[in-house]
């Protein structure tokens, strides 16, 4: 099975059910369907056959649902690009994963003119209009870039309901992600059927999901987390999507309220952003049963004040790129222990282990590490990369974490991310969440810095209330709360600390203010 032929079938049982909201209209699970099968023909009418490489370059709407399935109806390898990368990340994408067809926003029209003689494997541009007078806007006819342009609404009105797909194989590469490359440039991540539909599927059972669930979709739909949590596992059990086109607090509060969303999923800024927000209702989140947190660790502190004000359960989860992304959840069956990640689901086997690959005691810290039918085949032309990631067919995580006498994991730290203080180890994470708990602090992130005496010593970076609050004042705070070599040297105070498109907040980009001061 795969999701593209689950979707089909769940469509065909649920013809007349709305699958998604998008800016107050509804679409059905037949027409969604009816779209998908049509795109899928005019692709393939493009010359797009099995296993070419397919781009979306879009943001939360029915065009990337559309093409998304569409694409994979073929048999295309979908790559999902976050469309407001620069022109030289978009580049090295395209061109590092032979993409083929790039579907994308008419408003990347100027910036595909200006770099498409730099793609010579991208065979056709497939824009999606947004404007009234569709792409006649831009004066097509007098672009370099004209005889490689059809237009997202004529690539579909070409297609053909009769249209019959090739027998997909659970291996064949169904999507490539590309991971943020904090560490040289990213990598592709190659998912295959098998992971994609074993993954939504068990996060679907995992988390209860039914045809009567109303998902918030806001979580940008090319990251892996919103993929499969929000907009696949929904799918395929016939729930109906609240697709959100970016993340606004007041605009999620009147979502939940309007269609009486029953699940919420985000990362921890959007759960700071929505408790922080002074007109936030409780009321008009009374229809939610779940809320899932994930993408980074949700502080404790953050967790407990939202449940308490919204009066809702927050269920904390883990995964990443290569592992489609789900590896573990709080269970709804079990109590939800603060601050855990959860156990493993379905299928999945996680465990603690040391440099030497043995298996930890539980309560020791150690590497998380992976196996199941979610793990990645591999990263795009990288065997050596794949190598050192998939050993003895478990995937190295690069995470530090324990698990305790339940089966509950909780996330220490990144293992790059730790910081070594007089040879004591100190994980950011616990710094963080002290941090959180001052009553203060909106936002906190700790990393550490080259220290003469000691190797490192500890830097935060933080958001405060009340501009009045001093560093003096917070360090003493960190010192009643922290080992001494576990307080912070210095404590700067930001306005807004980086964040990426999902809101998680980017270490690596205070490391390189850091590295910059130095």
């Amino acid at each position: 099975m795969n999701i593209t032929k689950q979707f089909h079938e769940t469509a065909q049982q649920n013809a007349d059910k709305t699958a998604f909201y998008f800016m107050g209209k509804g679409t059905s699970y037949g027409e969604l369907d009816a779209a998908i099968t049509k795109f899928a023909s005019g692709l393939e009418k493009l010359g797009v056959q099995p296993g070419d490489h397919v781009a979306l370059l879009l943001g939360n709407s029915p065009h990337f649902v559309i093409g998304l399935y569409g694409a994979l109806r073929l048999g295309a390898t979908v790559i999902p690009v976050n469309p407001i990368y620069t022109a030289d990340e978009i580049g090295y994408i395209l061109n590092n994963g032979d993409v083929k067809v790039v579907v994308a926003l008419d408003m990347a029209i100027p910036l595909a003119e200006q770099v498409h003689h730099q793609l010579p494997k991208v065979k056709q541009f497939v824009f999606c209009e947004t404007g009234e007078n569709g792409l006649s806007q831009y004066n097509i006819e007098n672009l370099s870039l004209y005889p490689k342009m059809k237009s997202f609404t004529d690539v579909v009105a070409s297609g053909e309901l009769s249209f019959h797909g090739p027998e997909l194989r659970d291996d064949d590469t169904a999507i490539i992600l590309y991971t943020s490359g904090t560490t040289g440039k990213p990598k592709g991540a190659m998912l295959t059927h098998k992971n994609l539909y074993s993954n939504a599927s068990d996060v679907g059972d995992y988390l209860k999901m039914s045809d009567q669930d109303r998902v918030i979709t806001t979580l940008p739909m090319f990251h892996v987390f919103c993929l499969t949590v929000a907009l696949n596992a929904p799918l395929l059990k016939g729930a109906t999507l609240l697709i959100a086109p970016r993340f606004s607090p007041k605009e999620i509060f009147d979502l939940a309220k309007t269609y009486e969303a029953t699940i919420f999923a985000g990362v921890p800024t959007m759960y700071n952003f929505l408790y922080q927000l002074p007109e936030g209702n409780p009321e008009d989140f009374k229809s939610l049963r779940l809320c899932v947190s994930g993408g980074a660790s949700l502080p404790v502190a953050l967790l407990n004040n939202f449940e308490k004000k919204f009066n809702v359960r927050v269920s904390e989860g883990y995964g990443l790129s290569e592992a489609s992304p789900v590896t573990c959840f709080n269970p709804l069956d079990r109590p939800r222990k603060a601050g855990s990640i959860g156990t493993s689901i379905l299928h999945v086997e996680n465990k603690i282990v040391n440099e030497l690959g043995e298996e930890v005691p539980v309560g020791e810290v150690g590497e998380l590490i992976v196996c199941g039918p979610n793990v990645m085949k591999g990263y795009y032309k990288m065997p050596e990369e794949t190598a050192a990631a998939i050993r003895n067919g478990w995937l190295h995580t690069g995470d530090l974490a324990r698990v305790d006498e339940e089966g509950y994991f909780y996330i220490v730290d990144r293992k790059k991310d730790m910081i070594i203080v007089g040879g004591y180890n100190v994980y950011p994470r616990e710094v963080e969440e002290v941090l959180y708990n001052h009553p203060e602090i909106v936002e906190a992130a700790v990393l550490g810095i080259p220290d003469v005496n000691l190797g490192e010593a500890v830097k935060s970076y933080v958001v405060r209330k009340n501009l009045s609050l001093t560093e003096e004042e917070l360090l003493e705070y960190c010192k009643e709360h922290l080992a001494k070599y576990k307080v912070p040297a210095s404590i700067e105070f930001l306005e807004e600390l980086p964040k990426n498109t999902t809101g998680k907040i980017l270490r690596r980009a205070l490391k390189t203010q850091v590295t910059q001061s130095v």
